[in-house]
């Protein structure tokens, strides 16, 4: 439907509450909201004239078709349609999803284990503890819990550091129980580090009473250093807990929520206060709007009546137009009531002032960010001698194994940052052995084809948001004039040969040391700081991805070959049996009749392959 058609059918909808759906030309849902009179609401989006910020004009340029689901009350569209947001997950509705990613408590797994904050995990045999949303709520438990258990944060070794040398400033005040002066046992300290697990699984009160116990177990068996040691962990736990503020009543469990706004962007921040204290903050970023209150409307309910826990009280800087209705929401989620308001004075009042103030320094940083960003693209331009800064760069490096299969990862950079959505796996099709130009030269031409095919979609008006009908504004090859030449050559005659290409060159020592163009002429870059900073990251990270790809399938190729030894199972078998249990265990652990349900097993293989396993 047009524009204009569009518009006269919402002018038939009824003045009642409900929810309408917008779907664009494939018949994907793209946008889905709540009204409390569908006609002035839907009408408004259509309408000649009417100003919308750049989300939202987006969203209106793709819409095809709308439905709405007429309801009996505001209440009753509120919770419709934070149900089908999460079942749709529409393209133009906000995503709570902040910017840190997830973060992890990790615990080696050694004879003297470590506990640290990271963020991300890493291929190893460590415990991780996670996943966080909020990287301040991880690292504030990773160091309350080396605090109160005195564990060590210096890089020494365990045991081999043990008596070499004084201990350090940290054993000194008290903050280190000094396992490098050889006077705690390893049973001791790993007693220690799984009490400081505990700690961070189970919170404060359980692990207090359990050392108090072992305290005076040790005690009565006469074990006065064990029971010294608990003391000054219980002293610890209750000295590091005490010294974090207080800030609103402790048996009050409560959020506070503000939001602030520039031109372009909206940014939500959430304080969350448990036993009195400041145990998290999250803020979210929005762009490409600048309708603080259109966010706020729709951020609440989505933020709340998800799969987050509702506090007994939400103060907010300002309540949103569905105030009763949401209110309504959370008091049945919750299954109490819930104080939704805004603080007019005192203590809390401040502590709405505090969230706003996080927002606007939020919004600050990243305001700074980009523009950090873009002089960092203008001068990698300058560098490179390209017409504009790339805003779009793709890396390339092939991985190979010792059989002589190949992979190649494929990273995005967009903005100057990592874009996961623009990351690819290729696996080799028609290169045999290892050659690392040719099965560069099969990558590049398999993208060039994915985007003339996803171009000529969207030309269509389909497949508009398959990243490879998107097309570079900078290609670049893990390698030197070999790998540039192979990749010019594949390009040739494709969409993407007017595409800048170069090729990143490492020295002797495996680090970036220059750059090759598509002429074979070197380029120094180190004398350009930043620019030689940014090629260092891209090419250290397209070499992570692509070698956590050959890991990848090196380790499926394993599995699928433990499989093979099942008597006839053979490779095709193994695959489907991979693609549909995920592990060698799984497969394991299946029935016959579950593993009958897999494409080319049969009743009788099924029987055979449980029976291998259960022998």
């Amino acid at each position: 439907m047009t524009k204009a058609e569009l518009y006269q059918k919402a002018c038939m909808l009824p003045l009642l509450p409900g929810v309408y759906i917008i779907r664009d030309k494939s018949d994907t849902i793209i946008y889905i909201g709540k009204a409390k009179r569908l006609r002035i609401r839907v009408s408004q989006y259509f309408r000649e004239g009417v100003p919308h910020d750049n989300k939202v004009s987006q969203m209106i340029a793709h819409a095809y078709a709308f439905d709405v689901i007429v309801c009996q009350s505001e209440f009753e569209a509120l919770v419709l349609e934070a149900s089908q947001i999460k079942a749709h997950t529409p393209k133009y509705n906000i995503l709570l999803k902040d910017d840190k990613g997830y973060s992890y408590i990790k615990v080696t797994r050694e004879a003297w284990p470590r506990l640290s904050f990271v963020l991300q995990k890493e291929e190893d045999d460590a415990e991780y503890i996670g996943p966080y949303t909020s990287s301040f709520a991880a690292r504030q438990m990773a160091e309350t819990a080396l605090d109160a258990f005195l564990l060590p944060r210096c890089s020494k070794r365990f045991p081999q550091d043990i008596g070499k040398g004084r201990p350090c400033l940290n054993a000194h005040i008290g903050k280190c129980m000094a396992v490098c002066s050889g006077k705690i046992s390893c049973e001791n300290y790993n007693q220690a580090v799984k009490n400081a697990v505990h700690l961070i699984r189970y919170g404060k009160k359980d692990i207090l009473k359990i050392l108090n116990e072992r305290m005076l177990e040790a005690s009565d068996r006469l074990e006065f250093e064990t029971a010294a040691l608990l003391r000054d962990q219980i002293n610890a736990i209750t000295k590091v807990t005490a010294g974090q503020k207080v800030v609103v009543d402790p048996e009050v469990e409560m959020d506070v929520v503000a939001l602030a706004g520039t031109p372009s962007s909206v940014c939500a921040a959430v304080l969350r206060f448990r036993e009195g204290r400041l145990t998290d903050k999250r803020e979210f970023l929005f762009h490409d709007t600048a309708d603080i209150a259109a966010v706020r409307e729709e951020f609440l309910p989505r933020y709340y009546l998800d799969d987050e826990q509702i506090p007994k009280i939400i103060a907010v800087d300002e309540l949103p137009p569905d105030s009763e209705a949401l209110q309504q929401a959370l008091n049945e989620k919750r299954g109490s009531e819930v104080q939704l308001y805004v603080p007019q004075r005192g203590d809390k009042a401040h502590l709405v002032e505090m969230a706003h103030t996080n927002a606007v320094e939020r919004l600050a940083r990243e305001s700074g960010r980009y523009a950090r960003e873009e002089k960092l693209l203008d001068e990698m331009a300058q560098v490179l001698g390209l017409s504009k800064p790339p805003r779009t760069i793709e890396s390339y490096d092939i991985s190979n194994w010792g059989d002589g299969t190949s992979v190649c990862g494929m990273v995005t950079f967009r903005d100057g940052k990592p874009y996961k959505a623009g990351y690819r796996k290729f696996r080799m099709k028609t290169v045999l052995g290892t050659d690392d130009y040719a099965s560069l030269a099969e990558t590049v031409s398999r993208r060039a084809a994915e985007y003339e095919k996803y171009a000529a979609l969207a030309a269509q008006g389909q497949g508009s948001d398959n990243y490879f009908g998107q097309k570079p504004d900078l290609l670049l090859m893990d390698g030197g004039r070999g790998q540039v030449s192979a990749a010019k050559a594949a390009l040739a005659g494709t969409s993407l040969a007017d595409v800048p290409l170069y090729g990143m060159v490492k020295d002797d020592h495996h680090r970036t040391r220059a750059i090759v163009d598509s002429e074979g002429r070197e380029i120094a870059i180190n004398m350009n700081r930043g620019t030689f900073t940014f090629i260092t990251a891209i090419q250290d990270e397209t070499h992570r991805f692509a070698n956590a790809y050959r890991k990848q399938q090196m380790r499926k190729k394993s599995y699928s070959s433990t499989l093979t030894e099942v008597p006839g199972v053979g490779p095709k078998t193994a695959k489907a049996l991979m693609t549909q249990f995920k592990s060698v265990g799984a497969v394991r652990e299946a029935t016959p009749d579950q593993l009958e349900n897999t494409p080319g097993v049969g009743p009788q293989l099924a029987q055979t392959i449980y029976d291998y396993f259960h022998a």
